[in-house]
């Protein structure tokens, strides 16, 4: 056979074969005088077990492990290995179709958020904050939203167990009417300060007012989570690349408020 005859039996391409040869998983066939590789029916029985151990997954390295095991030991700790790592991506597709699910319904009833997806506890806080907000005379203040971008951004990176924690803590606060009303009216000093300068008066109450607004929960999350190992996206510090692009995100009088707030934070948590 010709190796377009070869590939064609198999169900292969040329080109799959040749990549075969090269990386060792098929012998270099005898070639005839005039320099044409001639294959025969072992070659033929030893593509179509390549071809059979690739469809069940394996990598072309897992499939020279085989290969090179006659006694067919190789063959059998691979193929539980495979079956576990398939049994990983199984529960996991689970977990994903179920996640999918959620968002359908809440699509549905109306209630999927536009920062969305994010977690259910997160879409539970920003549904909190979408019946404060209805509740409130005049548009919802522009930082409101601003404040959901950033934690639909904290819920990717975060750990799940800190994620939840954040979640729980800030949609506890989200639920008291008074606190949600206190929430929304320093959104709405932040608003004022959209175009002033560091220097502006108003800086340092507004300050005062993003900081009393933190829940002692939230608070003890971030201060707990260097002991944890965790990264909560630069915590209260203040410091590192994200802290820094966070306030360039803000006005100058925006971004001191803000600064002005973690310091006022850090002290209250010593």
């Amino acid at each position: 056979m010709r190796i377009g005859e070869l590939a064609a039996l198999a169900g292969v391409t040329t080109r799959t074969v040749r990549h075969y040869h090269h990386l060792g998983l098929l012998p270099e066939p005898a070639r005839r005088a005039n320099g044409y590789r001639e294959y025969g029916l072992r070659d033929a029985v030893a593509l179509a077990r390549v071809r059979r151990l690739t469809e069940l997954g394996l990598s072309l390295e897992e499939v020279r492990d085989v290969l090179a095991d006659d006694a067919g030991r190789e063959l059998h700790e691979v193929l539980e290995e495979l079956d576990a790592d398939l049994a990983r991506q199984e529960e996991a597709l689970r977990g994903r179709r179920a996640r999918v699910r959620e968002l359908l319904r809440l699509a549905e009833r109306g209630g999927l958020p536009t920062e969305g997806p994010v977690s259910p506890e997160l879409a539970a806080l920003f549904g909190e904050m979408a019946r404060a907000a209805a509740e409130l005379p005049g548009p919802e203040p522009a930082m409101a939203a601003r404040e959901r971008e950033l934690l639909a951004l904290l819920d990717t990176t975060m750990p799940p167990e800190a994620r939840r924690a954040m979640a729980a803590a800030l949609g506890s606060a989200a639920g008291e009417p008074a606190a949600t009303a206190r929430m929304y009216a320093v959104y709405a000093l932040l608003d004022e300060l959209a175009e002033a300068g560091a220097d502006d008066p108003r800086v340092a109450g507004a300050a005062r007012a993003v900081a009393d607004c933190i829940p002692d929960a939230v608070l003890e999350m971030v201060a707990d989570a260097p002991s944890r190992g965790e990264d909560a996206a630069g915590g209260f510090a203040g410091a590192g690349g994200f802290a820094e692009v966070l306030f360039g995100d803000f006005s100058p009088a925006q971004a001191e408020v803000l600064r002005r707030a973690v310091r006022l934070l850090a002290e209250r948590a010593r």
